[in-house]
Order: structure tokens, then C-alpha cells, then sequence
């Protein structure tokens, strides 16, 4: 049996390596578009921050160690731009302009996403950038070696803009950030966005919200952004206002798209077509607090649907249970944690939300170096159950988070929740842990 994946890096190569060790007969081929395979993309603002950092430092895995010592055939530089279900068969082409085709019993495409930039002119002029693929950050990293830039602004707040604002500022340059949407963080509690954005004012990071691009431009001084009432000027500029699924070969291929045009797959990864599984940021997940389809594209999800999707492709059955949507990036000195749903995501799956917002300490009283932490939870009225959490704090919050999670997958009640035997010594919490404390408020609202 010939099992062909599409892409190679987290979803694809996880599925590469687990279908060999399943089953170390399987004809694995996997064709991935550039020259990198399995890297951590999310390790690349990190990476940029330091100029005498090679980029290369982030693969993984290189390709001959997947072809030498599992015998995958791994052709990099193949794009793929057709899926011929009907034939069971893909087409594409490779870098030196030769067509290809490959026959699969089973295919997995493991496509990722791709970053969005608007249709709009100057956006693709030199030292307009994204960093989605290791090459965006070879790009990065090269440009501002060679132009020695000082002014940088970001067009976008999300994860990645916000952790490059910290990897730019390390490096002596100035940082600006816009967006169109009046709101910072809009996703986030009121009261904790508020708190991240002093972080960014602390460290001298102007933050423009309301902002309409209309166009970018060449300036004197290299680049200019032309908005509806202002104008910015800078030598770099970052764009970081989201992913989009690569769906395009599922949707021209006839199959069933879900959220956000994501492919839609069942628990076992599998597509409308019962030969063609779809696993990583190009496909869709079932949500554990709402149990409806989403479209989440995070780093262990990736990982974790690929292996489910070639252990069922290899005979092993795999169900996956589903995400909760748990993200956690750093802000300078900050921490920012979340999972599940926020209050507006709550009201609109239906449920009658609560919240709770406190601020507590991260050790126990009088201990040295504690630091304020700001804790929200959300639950349903009706039911008690609880449905996410936000945490921001300068330590504790990444690692606490996980705790939201395994009670989210659980469905537990906030006052189940609230009996929760937590671990305490004074060093890392107090006695009655900042979440418990968000508990017990909660509690004290429904």
C-alpha cells in the first residue's frame, strides 16, 4: 500500500514517521513544496531576537535522517496542484519545472495554513513581510542584517505580532503596532487586556488601534503605511494579522470544507473521502466545551492529528477527542494563557455565561519575588460547568493553565473544580492557588 502525504512539516512528518514505525512495509511518499522539513516555527521570533542565532538551529529533523534511517521517500521542492480523487492520484510540479504524478491508496494532505495579506497595494513590496515558514524567517533575519533597520511597525496584535514586537525591541529597533479593529486584544477580558498593553507601553511599544491600511508605499526613509487618517513610516513592516487554512487542493478536489474553509475531518481525521485524511492547521477539530466543529490551528494539535491519522490509515484506530483552543505566548515580562471559550464565544454557543475576575498573588503571603496575578474564569450559569479561564501574570501562568485544561476536557463544574487537591509550597503558590480563589468567586455568582 502507497500512503502519499502532502507537506512536511509537524502534521506530515509526524504521520511520516508513525505510519513507518506501524508499519515498516508501508510505501510512505510525502511531497513538500519548499526545501525545510519538520521545524519549529513557533521557536522563530525567539530565534530573529538573536542576529548571531542561526536559523537552522529550529529544524527538528532533516530530511536524509527521515529518508536514511525510516525510509521515508521525502521530495522536497514537489508542489503539489491537483488531487484527482476519482484516479486516486496527485499532480504537480517540482522546482526544476518537471511535472510529476503519484498513484496513493491512501493520501493525507497536511497542508498547514498560510498567512493572510491584503489585497491591497505595497503589499508585496521588498521588506513588506510574514513569518508563517522558515524561509519567511531566513528573509526576516537576512533584511535586517543587510538594511541595519531602526523602525519596525507591525501591522496586526495577534500571538506572533506581539512576540515579535519583544524580538525586535531586543535588538534595538523601534516598534510600532496597528490595526483596523477599535479594540486591543477584543478576545480578552477588559480588565487583563489592559494589563498586557501597559506591558507594551512599559517597554515603549506604540500600540495604534482603529487603523484602515489603504496602502503601503516607498518612502525617503524605506517604507511608508497610508491609512485613512494617518501615515506611518518605517525600513521593516511586519504583517502578522493571521492564518488562513491551505484548503484550496481539498476544495478543488470536491471535498467537504468546514470552519473558516478549513477541511473538515471526523475524529478518526478522515475526509468526506474515505481515502483522503487531513490532519494540522489545514484541518478542523471538534471543540471539547461546545462539541462543535472549529477551526484552531496550534502546534499540538498538528503533532497529534498526524499520528492519529496514520495510525488509522495503518489499521490502528485513533479518535481524537478534540482541542480546547489552549494558547499561551509571552509579552516581554508577561505570561498570557488561555482555554476555552471567553464570554462572547460562550453566549453564542448557546450557554448563559458568567465571569469572574481576580487578582491574587502568585506565592504565598510575604514571600519574596511573588508577582500579581490576574486570573478570569468563565462558566455556565445553568449548569455550573465550567468553560475557560485567562490568566496573565509575569510567572505561574503558562503552567497553570493546564489545569483549566484537564477540567475542560473533563467537563467538570466550577465547584468541582473548586475541591481540586492543588499542589502548595510557598515558593510557587499560595495556599489557596489563584485559581481556586477565581473558583470560589465564581461560585459565589451563580
Amino acid at each position: 500500500m502507497r500512503l502519499v502525504i502532502i507537506g512536511a512539516d509537524a502534521a506530515g512528518m509526524s504521520a511520516a514517521s508513525r505510519a513507518k514505525r506501524n508499519d515498516p512495509n508501508l510505501d510512505v511518499l510525502v511531497l513538500e513544496k519548499t526545501k525545510d522539513v519538520s521545524y519549529s516555527a513557533c521557536g522563530m521570533p525567539y530565534n530573529i531576537a538573536d542576529p548571531n542565532r542561526p536559523i537552522e538551529e529550529l529544524v527538528v529533523r532533516r530530511a536524509d535522517v527521515f529518508r536514511e534511517k525510516q525510509g521515508i521517500d521525502l521530495r522536497t521542492g514537489h508542489r503539489v496542484d491537483m488531487i484527482e480523487p476519482a484516479n486516486k492520484r496527485v499532480n504537480g510540479i517540482d522546482t526544476k519545472g518537471n511535472a510529476f504524478s503519484f498513484d496513493y491508496d491512501k493520501l493525507l494532505i497536511a497542508t498547514g495554513a498560510i498567512p493572510i495579506r491584503p489585497d491591497l497595494p505595497g503589499f508585496d513590496l521588498p521588506g513588506v513581510m510574514v513569518l508563517k515558514s522558515l524561509d519567511d524567517g531566513r528573509r526576516i533575519k537576512e533584511y535586517l542584517r543587510v538594511q541595519g533597520v531602526k523602525k519596525a511597525i507591525i501591522i496586526g496584535m495577534g500571538y506572533i505580532a506581539l512576540e515579535m514586537a519583544e524580538s525586535l525591541k531586543s535588538r534595538g529597533i523601534e516598534v510600532s503596532m496597528a490595526k483596523p479593529r477599535p479594540r486591543f486584544m477584543p478576545w480578552m477580558n477588559g480588565i487583563m487586556a489592559e494589563r498586557v498593553q501597559k506591558e507594551l507601553d512599559t517597554h515603549r511599544v506604540e500600540v495604534y488601534t482603529g487603523v484602515e491600511v489603504e496602502k503601503i508605499e516607498k518612502s525617503q526613509n524605506g517604507l511608508r503605511i497610508v491609512a485613512k487618517d494617518a501615515a506611518f513610516d518605517a525600513q521593516i513592516i511586519l504583517v502578522a494579522i493571521g492564518v488562513r487554512p491551505a484548503s484550496y487542493l481539498a476544495e478543488e478536489a470536491g471535498l467537504e470544507l468546514g470552519p473558516s474553509q478549513s477541511i473538515s475531518v471526523d475524529r478518526h481525521m478522515r475526509t468526506s473521502n474515505a481515502d483522503i485524511y487531513a490532519a494540522g492547521d489545514c484541518a478542523d477539530a471538534y471543540h471539547v466545551v461546545t462539541g462543535q466543529k472549529v477551526w484552531i490551528p496550534l502546534a499540538l494539535r498538528a503533532n497529534r492529528s498526524g499520528w492519529a491519522a496514520a495510525d488509522n490509515i495503518t489499521g490502528r484506530e485513533s479518535i481524537l477527542d478534540g482541542v480546547a483552543g489552549t494558547s499561551v505566548f509571552k509579552v516581554f515580562d508577561l505570561q498570557v494563557a488561555q482555554s476555552g471559550l471567553n464570554m462572547e464565544e460562550a453566549e453564542n454557543a448557546g450557554f448563559d455565561p458568567v465571569e469572574s475576575v481576580i487578582k491574587a498573588s502568585t506565592r504565598a503571603h510575604a514571600h519574596p519575588d511573588s508577582a500579581p496575578i490576574w486570573t478570569q474564569m468563565v462558566a455556565d450559569r445553568k449548569t455550573g460547568r465550567l468553560l475557560g479561564a485567562q490568566i496573565v501574570s509575569t510567572e505561574g501562568a503558562a503552567h497553570r493553565i493546564n489545569a483549566v485544561v484537564a477540567a475542560l476536557h473533563a467537563k467538570m463544574t466550577v465547584a468541582q473544580f473548586s475541591q481540586v487537591d492543588f499542589a502548595y509550597a510557598p515558593p510557587f503558590s499560595p495556599v489557596w492557588d489563584p485559581l481556586l480563589v477565581a473558583a470560589n468567586q465564581l461560585m459565589k455568582k451563580m
